[in-house]
C-alpha cells in the first residue's frame, strides 16, 4: 500500500473516530416556552438526526412542548408556566398601547415599568421552581447520574442556567435576551454612546437627547439587576453555590453564546470570541403549499399575497384595530391570508383568507408574496429576510419595537402604532409598501447579504454545541475581564495611581521652584 493511501486512511478513521464521539452524546436541554421554545425545537431536530441523545425539562402545564416526542425524552420539572398565566400577554397589550399614547422619551419608560414589574414576579417564581429542584434528591441523583456531556438552555428564564452550573456541566446558551435586556449587555463591552439599551427604540447614532434617554435606560437596567433580579435569587445561592456567586457570574461562565442575531439585522457593536451569530437558523427554503392554499394564492394574479401574523403567543388585536385593519385589507386589489383567532371582523373583504395557523416560512417564500404584516418577533423578521419580503410592522411587545426599528433604518420596513391605527393610515402604509420598490430592493439586498455566509447559521450552532461537547467545554475563549473587580475593569485604580503621582510630581516642581527662588533670594539679600 503506498504512502498516500495509509495517509488518507489514517485521515479517514480520524475523522469517523471524531464523528463517533459527537454523535450519541447526552444533552440536557432546558427550553423557554412559546416562540422561544420554536427556535429551540428546530435545533433539537438537526441534533437528534445527528445521532445525539436528547433530554428536556419541561413543565406539566407547557404551552407548546409536548411531552412524548421521538426527538428526545421529556422530565417534568417546576417551570414558570406552572403558576403564569398566557392571558397576561393580551393584558399587557393594552398596557402598553396606553404607554403608547404618552409622548416619544415617557413611553420607553412607561413599557420598560411594565416589562420590570412582569419579570420581577416571573424571577420570584422561578426562583421557587429552582429552589424546589435542587432540594429534590432524587431528580439531582437523576440527573447526575444521567453523565450529561452539555446543557444547551435559553438564559431568557433562569433555570437552565442554574442548573446547569450546580451540575457543572459545558454551557452553550441558544440566547438572544437575558436578564434586563439583549444577550451583548451582559457579556460584552457596550458603550452608550452608540450602543443602544434594549427597549429604548434608538439606533446608533444618537444625538445628545438620545445619548441621554439611553444612559437613564442603562441606569435603571443596573438597579433593576441590582435590586430587583439578584435579590430572589440570593437565599438559593447561599444554600446551594460558594460564596460571591450571583446570577451574571454564573451566566458569564458559559462557554459558548448561540446568539439569534447577526450582523445584517443587528446594529455594529463589540463583541467577544465565544459569542457565535446564528440569527435567521431556522429559516429554510419553502415547501409547497397545501391544494387549497396554493389555490388561493394562484388566484391573486399579479397582485399577489399579503400575509400578516402577530406570532405564537398572540393571536389577536384590540377590536378596534382589527376592524380598521380588515377594512384596509379590503380595499387591496391583493389577496391576503390573515393569520387569526378570535371573532370574525364585520369589516372582513372577500380577499381575505382568516386561518388559526398558517406555514409563514413556506408563505413568505412564495413567488406571490409581496408583503408580511407582522408584530415583529425574531422569527417573523429573519424569515422575511431570508426571503426577502419587505415588512408592515405592527409591534405590540418586548422586542418588537426595537427589532422593527432595525428594519425601518435599512429602508425595508414601515411601522404603525396600534395605538391611533386607522383605516386609511394602514391602507397607505400597505400601499407605500407595496407600491415603492425600495423596500422590496432593501429587503432583498439584506437577503443576499444573510445568505452570502461561508456556513448556513444552522451548521454554525451544530458546529459549536458539538465543539463544546468535543472539548469539554470552551473555557479559553472567555474573557478574564469577567473576574476583574470593577475599578480594576475600568482601570479606575490605574487612573487614581496616575493622578496621585502627577499630583505629587506637580508639587515637587512647585516645591522645587520655591525652595530655588527662596536661595536665590537670599543670596541677593547678603550680596546687598
Amino acid at each position: 500500500m503506498s504512502n498516500r493511501s495509509i495517509v488518507f486512511l489514517t485521515g479517514l478513521c480520524f475523522l469517523l473516530l471524531k464523528s463517533t464521539i459527537c454523535s450519541g452524546s447526552r444533552i440536557l436541554v432546558v427550553p423557554v416556552d412559546g416562540s422561544h421554545w420554536i427556535n429551540m425545537e428546530v435545533i433539537l431536530q438537526e441534533l437528534h438526526s445527528r445521532g445525539h441523545n436528547i433530554t428536556v425539562l419541561r413543565s406539566a402545564k407547557s404551552w407548546y412542548i409536548p411531552s412524548n416526542s421521538s426527538m428526545y425524552t421529556s422530565i417534568n420539572v417546576p417551570m414558570l408556566e406552572d403558576e403564569a398565566d398566557r392571558n397576561v400577554y393580551l393584558t399587557m397589550i393594552q398596557d402598553v398601547i396606553e404607554c403608547r399614547r404618552s409622548l416619544t422619551f415617557i413611553r420607553t419608560f412607561c413599557q420598560q415599568r411594565l416589562l420590570t414589574s412582569l419579570m420581577q414576579n416571573a424571577h420570584d417564581i422561578l426562583a421557587r421552581a429552582i429552589a424546589t429542584m435542587l432540594d429534590d434528591t432524587s431528580l439531582m441523583k437523576k440527573l447526575q447520574d444521567a453523565k450529561f456531556d452539555l446543557m444547551l438552555t435559553d438564559p431568557a428564564l433562569n433555570i437552565g442556567v442554574i442548573l446547569g452550573s450546580y451540575l457543572k456541566l459545558p454551557l452553550v446558551f441558544n440566547v438572544r435576551w437575558i436578564n434586563t435586556g439583549e444577550a451583548h449587555l451582559s457579556i460584552a463591552p457596550s458603550p452608550v454612546s452608540y450602543v443602544p439599551v434594549s427597549a429604548t427604540e434608538l439606533h446608533d447614532k444618537m444625538n445628545f437627547l438620545e445619548r441621554t434617554q439611553n444612559m437613564l435606560h442603562y441606569i435603571h437596567t443596573v438597579v433593576e439587576k441590582l435590586f430587583l433580579i439578584n435579590p430572589a435569587y440570593a437565599s438559593l445561592f447561599q444554600r446551594h453555590f460558594p460564596p460571591g456567586t450571583d446570577l451574571l457570574s454564573l451566566q458569564q461562565a458559559a462557554d459558548i453564546w448561540l446568539v439569534r442575531t447577526d450582523f445584517v439585522f443587528e446594529f455594529p457593536r463589540p463583541t467577544m470570541p465565544n459569542m457565535v451569530y446564528i440569527g435567521g437558523f431556522q429559516c429554510k427554503k419553502a415547501s409547497p403549499l397545501s391544494a387549497e392554499l396554493e389555490a388561493f394564492m394562484q388566484s391573486s394574479g399579479d397582485h399577489g399575497v399579503v400575509i400578516m401574523s402577530l406570532g405564537t403567543l398572540v393571536s389577536a388585536l384590540p377590536p378596534d384595530v382589527t376592524e380598521a385593519i380588515a377594512a384596509a385589507f379590503a380595499e387591496l386589489p391583493q389577496k391576503v391570508v390573515w393569520r387569526f383567532v378570535g371573532e370574525k371582523p364585520s369589516s372582513l373583504g372577500n380577499n381575505t383568507l382568516l386561518v388559526d395557523w398558517l406555514p409563514q416560512n413556506d408563505l413568505l417564500g412564495h413567488k406571490k408574496t409581496r408583503a408580511f404584516v407582522a408584530h415583529g418577533g425574531t422569527n417573523g423578521i429573519y424569515e422575511a429576510i431570508y426571503h426577502g419580503v419587505p415588512v408592515l410592522g405592527l409591534p405590540l411587545l418586548f422586542d418588537q419595537f426595537d427589532n422593527l426599528l432595525r428594519l425601518k433604518v435599512r429602508g425595508a420596513a414601515r411601522v404603525v402604532e396600534a395605538n391611533s391605527l386607522t383605516k386609511e393610515e394602514f391602507l397607505e402604509a400597505l400601499k407605500d409598501i407595496l407600491e415603492t420598490p425600495s423596500y422590496r430592493k432593501n429587503m432583498q439586498h439584506l437577503s443576499e447579504l444573510h445568505h452570502d455566509q461561508p456556513l448556513s447559521p444552522m451548521d454554525t450552532a451544530i458546529f459549536w454545541i458539538e465543539y463544546v461537547i468535543r472539548n469539554r467545554g470552551a473555557s479559553h475563549l472567555q474573557s478574564a475581564g469577567f473576574s476583574l473587580p470593577w475599578y480594576s475593569y475600568f482601570c479606575l485604580d490605574v487612573a487614581v495611581f496616575i493622578m496621585v503621582i502627577a499630583v505629587f510630581f506637580v508639587w515637587f516642581l512647585v516645591f522645587l521652584c520655591r525652595m530655588l527662588c527662596c536661595r536665590m533670594f537670599r543670596r541677593k539679600l547678603k550680596a546687598e
